[in-house]
């Protein structure tokens, strides 16, 4: 069976996977990670249904985010190390609705240092951490859409809908970048993966009791 599971904020994808393994006592894969300080739909697919998985993983999916302008972080998100101070522009004269325009369509992304993509059989991450840098070649995404809400002088919310393998945290970064000061990202949410919304998504704790019926 394939299952819509909610991902809290400040867990990892693979605890979750651990935790539905131990009520499952079965096989227990997922469709993409999400980092430890975003929340949201993760797809799991449990027994034999983790053959699907190859195909949801494929799925475009939507977030809805939260960046905080004027700051640069060594992970391009709030987990990491402030490395860059900016002053932030005069928002009066940006047309928000241009600079989401202009972030549509097939493009190249370059994968951030901070990620569990592999290099020579070593996870990103684990380079990083040592302040090892090496070249990752650019992937092909696709952004669908894209909308900038101002919330206040120094914070923007961005809804994404977007290919599998986009990196919201660069695409935050890219975005500050474009209104002409520097950002990261300070909360993620994924809202759809697929078909498989937010909104039907269950805790573990729910998943474990509708298991057990």
């Amino acid at each position: 069976m394939i299952y819509n599971i909610y991902k809290p904020k400040d867990f990892s994808s693979f605890s979750i996977v651990k935790q539905v393994k131990r009520i499952t006592r079965e096989k227990v894969g997922h469709s993409g990670t999400l980092d430890p300080f975003a929340d949201g739909v993760l797809v799991l697919g449990v027994g034999k249904s983790t053959k699907k998985l190859s195909d949801i993983i494929q799925y475009d999916k939507t977030y809805k985010g939260i960046v905080r302008l004027g700051e640069k972080t060594d992970t391009k998100d709030l987990t990491g190390t402030v490395i860059e101070d900016k002053e932030v522009p005069n928002f009066d004269s940006i047309n928000f609705e241009k600079i989401s325009e202009s972030f549509l369509g097939v493009q190249m992304q370059e994968t951030p240092m901070y990620s569990a993509r592999k290099v020579n059989g070593v996870r990103l991450y684990k380079l990083a951490r040592k302040n090892i840098s090496v070249k990752r070649n650019p992937k092909q995404i696709e952004i669908k859409y894209l909308k900038c809400i101002l919330i206040d002088s120094n914070t923007l919310e961005i809804q994404v809908e977007c290919s599998s393998g986009t990196y919201i945290r660069v695409l935050a970064e890219d975005i500050a970048k474009k209104i002409g000061t520097i950002g990261h990202l300070i909360k993620l949410t994924r809202t759809t993966v697929g078909t498989f919304s937010l909104d039907d998504s269950l805790t573990v704790e729910k998943f474990e009791e509708q298991w057990k019926l």
